[in-house]
């Protein structure tokens, strides 16, 4: 029987399986959108100078709203597209969607002067998207841990062609 070179499960294949979302990622890829929606509109009602905003008079992070209104519509649509690639399963769209999360709790925190509640709820929005992709389960191709091509190094570490039987 062959064996990986961590001494754990065979070498070969199994079926191919494909990546995809499921479970926490799938709600993170709901929220992220939502997250991203309510950022458009929070740099719409900023750009138009809407009398929903508050603006403080002494507070450390102070700018112009219009500028942040510009920033939060951009970061919106960042927000949205990754939210959209998180539905993909990859990696790489997880980790995308962790660090567009974290920008935008950022953005939110210095919002926080111009409209507090939406502020504070969209940073409660933001902590659960980045716990959820944290969390989520990931799928490879291969199986987690399992040998890809000969030579190549799998999730667990195992090299393939190696545990090879002759």
């Amino acid at each position: 029987m062959a064996s990986s070179a961590t001494g754990v499960g065979p070498t070969t294949r199994g079926p191919e399986r494909y990546p995809h979302a499921s479970g926490w990622t799938i709600f993170a890829g709901v929220m992220l959108i939502t997250a991203g929606m309510m950022a458009v509109f929070q740099g719409t009602a900023a750009i138009r100078k809407d009398g929903l905003l508050i603006v403080t008079r002494s507070y450390v992070y102070a700018m112009n709203t219009e500028g942040w209104g510009w920033i939060h519509l951009i970061l919106g649509v960042v927000v949205i597209v990754a939210g959209v690639a998180v539905f993909s399963g990859s990696f790489w769209a997880r980790v995308v969607g962790v660090v567009v999360a974290g920008l935008g709790m950022l953005a939110n925190f210095l919002w926080l002067p111009y409209y507090p509640l939406w502020a504070v709820v969209l940073i409660a929005i933001d902590a659960l998207v980045i716990w959820a992709l944290c969390v989520g389960k990931v799928e490879n191709a291969g199986g987690v841990g399992s040998v890809g091509r000969a030579g190549s190094v799998g999730r667990a570490g195992s090299v393939g062609g190696a545990g090879k039987e002759a």
